[in-house]
């Protein structure tokens, strides 16, 4: 398996949507009672072309493939916020979505790293936790209920 992960450009936001609604969608099949769909935007490749140009946004890329994605928001004075990980469920439990992590890591100087998961994601919250996030909060957004998660950086 050859993995990268790159800056995504215009030209991939087709591909990314198709991963992230592969993504989200999963969650209907895992988690009962959840409807299929996923945040504002999340199946518009529009919305993720927008985010290519105003964020920093990759695409993982398995054996010349886009499986995945990964935003990140920077807040400024080495806080980044992680809008969103997405991995195609066709590739999960392949230590994908970990080196996504650990690349994040080695990419980003954060004093601070935040992030969002629904409540119901059990899965991925054991993922994040893994990676020595903590639970700090937990709210609703749009009446979304989320647990809002921290880390402090290297």
């Amino acid at each position: 398996m050859n993995l990268s992960i790159e800056r995504a450009t215009a030209a991939d936001a087709e591909a990314l949507v198709r991963a992230q609604i592969a993504a989200f969608h999963s969650d209907a099949e895992i988690y009962p009672g959840v409807e299929i769909g996923g945040p504002p935007g999340y199946d518009s490749v529009n919305e993720m072309r927008a985010k290519i140009e105003q964020d920093e946004t990759y695409k993982i890329v398995c054996d010349g493939q886009c499986i995945g994605g990964i935003v990140v928001f920077d807040r400024g004075q080495g806080h980044y916020h992680l809008d969103v990980i997405f991995v195609d469920p066709a590739f999960h439990n392949r230590g994908i979505g970990s080196q996504a992590m650990q690349f994040l890591e080695r990419t980003y100087p954060a004093r601070l790293w935040t992030l969002d998961t629904p409540q119901y994601a059990v899965r991925n919250q054991h993922f994040y936790e893994k990676f020595g996030y903590v639970k700090v909060r937990a709210y609703e957004l749009d009446g979304f209920p989320l647990y809002g998660y921290e880390k402090a950086g290297n």
